[in-house]
């Protein structure tokens, strides 16, 4: 029952969340297309650029560049809610990731951010050895509408990566 209730707050928009990106219409209120919502947080700072992800199919193949399904950059908007809409073709079992490219370089750099779907813990080790959260913790299934999925940005700090406080 907690499970169908978590799921029907997931799967609309909040009146306070106000989409995003190329396709922002496709997540609006009363929208019946399948989407991703992703609503980024914890940003370092409000600068730089904004890359979301979607995968799908072969959970072995989530994260891998060549496979994503759709890719959307955008700027950091200076105020207000990141919630960048990502639609798909149909419902199913998606993956997400974010990078938050600090100073828009186009290069994976120290001072950049980056999150996935679940918000897993990710550890250097897990970075260095190009390990990959388990696909069960990342998973998203979307029906039809906009799903909410939140994610949080977390960046290296010292010997570990966390989100910033």
């Amino acid at each position: 029952m907690i499970s169908l209730y978590l799921a029907a707050l997931l799967s609309a928009p909040t009146a306070s969340v106000h989409p995003i990106g190329p396709d922002a219409a496709k997540c609006a209120a009363g929208s019946s297309h399948p989407a991703l919502l992703v609503e980024v947080t914890g940003f370092k700072k409000r600068a730089g650029t904004v890359r979301v992800r979607v995968f799908g199919g072969a959970p072995s193949r989530y994260f891998d560049k060549k496979t994503a399904l759709l890719r959307t950059e955008i700027a950091v908007p200076r105020d207000g809610s990141v919630a960048v809409c990502m639609p798909v073709a149909q419902p199913g079992v998606y993956a997400v990731d974010v990078r938050h490219d600090y100073n828009a370089n186009g290069k994976t750099d120290r001072n950049d951010g980056g999150g996935a779907s679940g918000n897993p813990h990710v550890t250097l080790f897990d970075m260095l050895f190009s390990r990959k959260p388990d696909p069960k913790t990342v998973q998203v299934r979307v029906g039809n509408g906009a799903t909410v999925v939140p994610v949080t940005l977390t960046y290296l700090q010292g010997g570990s990566i966390k989100p910033i406080r």
